[in-house]
């Protein structure tokens, strides 16, 4: 098959593999690892090349800025302590692990065994927020956990950076060490310029294509100039996601944020399932080249770096959570974790993205390429299999898992802003103001239950844009309206319907 005929046969697996997702209780990555395996095993899979600067820019550049520009900088102040013990601590710990288990049994150089260890060690946490969407955890630990996955891939990957750096280089002299000295804090400042360009150039292009182009393509620039001048790119990016999210400059209306959330959503996703299935391609071609003998021994290799990443995680885990209860400095005045919630943490360490880009960007004469990316693939499909089918079960037996009526806290968030909604024209006269005061008045009543008039309004409101719909059609067969014409009123009816539907599901699903 040709690479677009290969690239149409993945996306078509991927659909498929997300329907069973969405009928099942298995996290969507867990189904796109195994398909990767089966990809894998499978013979004659096309042989898909990619440059590794490319593939770290194409894949985690926009995952790195969505999950900067959506992650409040106030939850990082608040969980600064028990982030740095994720994001930081826990990486360097399970890179040195498996850098030692790479030199010992693998005979790694040492920033080769680094290498390893920097690219196992970041958990993505797609999978553990997808099963933890249904625990009711504290939003504490779902808030750190997504802090988890942000942070932690600007450290390993720095870490990474730097470690091929030092092999590519032969080893570290002054030159060397004065560029991985200026690499984070020149991204950091690169990223804050870039952002303050961006943030005001985004006036010019809000509420157009042309300005989701933007998004991306300014992503895409702040990567490739960080690499040039030798900054660390994802601490460019990720600082320069932050900077839009925070800036005041930077404003939307409820279309444009609509419009860029779902490009966004599908873009992401897309990246997620390509490198996935490429993966599976790249680990065919090592998996062929290797001798009967080779192979034995890279799977037992594979081995003990998978029980290493996932060891380390819990006993690290387990350590600080038993600190943190004993110790109020290290969990910043709030109450410490149980222990369940300590385990469940520990062991939403799935690997993921990051992992696989990562693996892929690995120039072709590194020592022992074909073993570290193989570990890597390994390290992915355990985490994913074995923890992403488990995590579920592993909530219940915990009793982590709450009940399946509302979330209180977002009912409350929703009673404060049918309050305030009331109160904004509470001294409002005539007609018109006291019925959108009732309209107000019945969809605060139908936050506390059933309410029999907002049911009603509802399936009134939807039969009328049915309707509306129906004629629209029939005026567009009849050549009454054009094609312009047709397509604006048919978004305005989109956005009525999307106004009517309940509240906390007008999101697009995964699948």
């Amino acid at each position: 098959m040709t690479f677009f005929e290969s690239l149409v046969a993945l996306l078509l697996m991927a659909v498929l593999l997300l329907q069973v997702s969405r009928r099942s209780s298995i996290p969507y990555p867990t189904l796109l690892a195994a398909a990767g395996l089966v990809v894998a095993l499978l013979p004659g899979t096309p042989a898909i090349q990619l440059d590794g600067h490319t593939t770290l820019a194409l894949f985690v550049a926009p995952v790195l800025l969505d999950a900067a520009f959506d992650f409040p900088l106030s939850a990082i102040r608040k969980l600064w302590r028990p982030l740095v013990s994720l994001a930081v601590i826990a990486v360097l710990l399970t890179t040195g692990v498996v850098a030692w288990i790479g030199w010992q049994f693998a005979g790694l150089p040492i920033a080769a065994a680094i290498t390893l260890g920097a690219i196992v060690a970041p958990p993505d946490a797609a999978a553990a927020t997808t099963v933890l969407q249904s625990a009711r955890l504290p939003r504490r630990t779902t808030q750190l956990l997504t802090g988890e996955s942000l942070l932690n891939d600007a450290s390993a990957l720095l870490l990474y950076s730097a470690a091929v750096a030092i092999q590519s280089h032969g080893g570290i002299d002054g030159a060397v060490a004065v560029r991985l000295g200026l690499a984070a804090p020149g991204g950091i400042a690169l990223g804050l310029a870039m952002g303050w360009l961006l943030s005001h150039a985004v006036p010019h292009t809000r509420g157009t294509l042309g300005g989701n182009i933007l998004e991306f393509a300014n992503t895409y620039l702040a990567w490739i100039v960080a690499e040039r001048l030798g900054l660390s790119a994802v601490l460019c990016v990720v600082t320069m996601g932050m900077f839009i999210a925070t800036s005041p400059a930077v404003t939307a209306d409820a279309r444009s944020r609509v419009q860029s959330f779902a490009v966004w959503s599908v873009a992401v996703f897309l990246l997620n399932v390509l490198a996935f299935l490429l993966m599976g391609m790249q680990a065919r071609q090592i998996i062929g080249g290797m001798t009967p003998e080779r192979l034995r021994e890279a799977l037992s290799f594979a081995g003990l770096v998978v029980a290493g990443v996932i060891g380390t995680r819990m006993l690290w885990v387990m350590t600080y959570n038993r600190l943190s209860a004993r110790f109020e400095s290290l969990r910043g005045g709030y109450p410490h974790s149980s222990v369940a919630q300590g385990v469940a943490i520990g062991w939403c360490g799935m690997r993921g993205l990051v992992t696989l880009a990562a693996a892929f960007a690995l120039p072709g004469d590194f020592p022992q390429r074909d073993l570290i990316v193989l570990s890597a693939f390994a390290v992915v499909i355990a985490t994913l299999v074995l923890q992403g089918l488990s995590l579920s079960p592993l909530i219940r037996v915990l009793g982590l898992r709450a009940g399946d009526g509302p979330d209180p806290e977002e009912e409350a968030a929703r009673r404060s802003l049918a309050d305030a909604a009331l109160a904004a024209i509470d001294g409002e006269l005539g007609k018109v103001a006291t019925e959108s005061r009732r309209q107000l008045e019945i969809d605060r009543e139908s936050i506390d239950g059933v309410c029999a008039d907002f049911n009603e309004r509802q399936r009134l409101k939807l039969k009328a844009i049915h309707a509306q719909r129906a004629a629209l059609s029939d005026l567009r067969d009849a050549d009454a309206v054009g094609q312009t014409g047709y397509l604006q009123l048919q978004e305005e009816l989109d956005w009525r319907e999307l106004a009517i539907g309940p509240a906390g599901r007008r999101g697009i699903e995964e699948g």
